[in-house]
Order: C-alpha cells, then structure tokens, then sequence
C-alpha cells in the first residue's frame, strides 16, 4: 500500500514543488509528496538540467516522481535515468490542462488518446524500479462511462493506484468536484484512489472525502502559500500567528537562496511570496514590494512590517 488510509498528499506542482517548498509542507505536517511534474523530453534532451528538479532532501521519508509527456521513447529514456534516484512512487501525468503541455499531446491531452496512455502505462510499469500510478482528470463532464472505462485500462496495465482530479480538462480549476465520479472510479477499479480538486481547508477535506468515499487525498493550490493546510486538516481550528507566518514565509525563501543562489532564487520567489500575501489582508503595498524583491534583505524588511489590513480569507486567517 502506497498511502495509508487518511493520508494527505502535496501534489507535484510545476514550478512550486521543489525542495524548499516540499520542506516548508514538511514542516506543518506532510508527510508524502511529489517533486515538480518533470516533463519526459526534459530529461531525454538536458538530463543534467533536470536533476536539478529530482533533488531530495535526506530527511524526505517518502517520496515520488511525477513524469508528463506524450512520446513514449523518451518515457522509456527518463525512467531509465530515473534508475540512479529513489523514489517511492513514479507518477504518469494524465490532467495537466496547461496549454504549453496539451498542445504536445501530454497531460490531459492524453484523455483524448486512451491507446496511448494506456501503451505509456504499460511501459512504465515493465520498466519502472518504482511503483507505477497515474493522475488523470475526468474524460468528459456529466459522462462518467469514459473516465472509469480509461480507470479500469489503466488499472489492467499494470498501474497499483490512481489520483483523480474530479473536474474536465476544459474547467482547469474551477467549478465543482465531481465527487461522485471519483467515487465510480474507486469502486470500479477497486484500486487504491486518491481524490483531488477543491481543498482548501479541513471543511473542504472533509467533505471531498465523504462525498467520494475515498480517504486518501491530495493538496494542490491550497497548499500554494499556505503550507499549514496539512496541520489545518488535521486540527481544523489551528491557524498559524503572525509571527510564525513570518518565520516560514522567511524560511521557505532563504531555503530558495542555499539551493539556487540569491539571484535566481529572488526571482522566483517573488510568486511564492505573492502567495503567502493572498487571502489574508495584506495591502497593497505588500503586494507591491512582493513584486519587486530583489534581495533577501528585501525580503525581511517586507516581512517585518507586513501586517494584515483586513480579516482576510477564513481559511487563511492568522492569529493576531
């Protein structure tokens, strides 16, 4: 069993789920995580510059790959690089809506292509040294037929568990989960599934979770800035003070800085920032000054006189 019944998931987030960020989720209470989704024609062409997104810190008990693509060649070249690592899970990528990936047949393109995902599953699983699951979204609204039939052919290839997010292609993220979609696929494959789309807070958990009978489940963007949703979850009246939303927005950041030096890791961790700010009444001026860092004294002297002008969002709230 890959997740133990209740568990709680960080999904792999492109350009988010890196080891700093994996760390910072670690340290409220994550206990299984992805890296990056690492896109196949990535390792085959520059394998040495997407080692950078497969580092794992030596405390990370448990960890997994996620793989996107649509050629299967380069699938079998990445698994096969993927060998000089360890990973607990590899992951098939089967829901990503983002254009710059569909348009080259991967993600939830390959909904539109079930021979070939399945053929992809089916390599992975010959070649893997790692436990072989799939993430995929729903084929079509209100037609659950296509999306638990492409379940069960995934299952027959040899794959030990699948994560559904419970929403089309086409709704990217908004509108409702279709629980009961999650649910047709659990019960048909008799797999172990985890339920994806809409959490954000313990209410939101719990509810996916009753309404799709599936314990296990996983965290996206309600993990983006707010990496106490995990202990949310479990204590659902926990909210973190100010200060600790301080220390951890800091920490997360001069993690950035060790692993990719100051310049680099400034730049991306200006959206990383903007996330800690939204949703909890910060101005502005905070949003503004999120934008232009340039430093990690910049940084500081942010966080050191950031305080919310509002109530904020309810499930973001902070202790005052």
């Amino acid at each position: 069993m890959l997740y133990p019944e209740g568990s709680v998931i960080l999904a792999p987030l492109s350009g988010y789920t890196d080891m700093p960020y994996r760390r910072s989720a670690r340290r409220w209470g994550c206990k299984f995580a992805f890296t990056e989704m690492v896109d196949v024609a990535s390792i085959a062409h520059c394998p040495e510059r997407a080692r950078k997104s497969l580092i794992r810190c030596d405390s990370e008990n448990f960890l997994g790959v996620q793989l996107v693509g649509s050629d299967v060649e380069w699938l079998e070249t990445s698994i096969k690089f993927l060998r000089d690592f360890k990973f607990e899970v590899l992951d098939l990528n089967l829901g990503c809506p983002v254009p710059k990936v569909t348009k080259k047949g991967a993600g939830s393109a390959l909904l539109d292509t079930p021979d070939l995902a399945v053929r992809m599953a089916e390599r992975a699983v010959d070649l893997s040294p790692f436990p072989v699951t799939a993430k995929m979204r729903l084929v079509s609204g209100g037609d659950m037929e296509q999306s638990v039939a492409l379940a069960v052919r995934l299952r027959d290839g040899g794959i030990c568990g699948i994560t559904v997010h419970g929403r089309t292609a086409a709704e990217f993220y908004s509108g409702d989960v279709d629980a009961d979609a999650i649910k047709s696929i659990s019960e048909a494959t008799r797999l172990p599934v985890v339920a994806n789309g809409g959490i954000h807070d313990a209410v939101s958990a719990e509810h996916l979770r009753m309404a799709s009978g599936c314990s296990r489940i996983m965290v996206a963007q309600g993990a983006m800035g707010n990496p106490w949703i995990f202990r949310m979850i479990e204590e659902p009246d926990f909210r973190p003070t100010l200060d600790e939303w301080k220390t951890e927005c800091f920490t997360h950041v001069s993690e950035m800085v060790e692993l990719y030096g100051e310049d680099s890791a400034i730049k991306m961790a200006r959206k990383i920032v903007h996330d800690y700010l939204r949703g909890r009444g910060f101005g502005g001026a905070a949003r503004d000054a999120a934008s232009s860092l340039s430093r990690l004294s910049d940084l500081e002297k942010l966080l050191s006189s950031a305080r919310p002008e509002g109530a904020g969002s309810p499930t973001r709230m902070l202790r005052i």
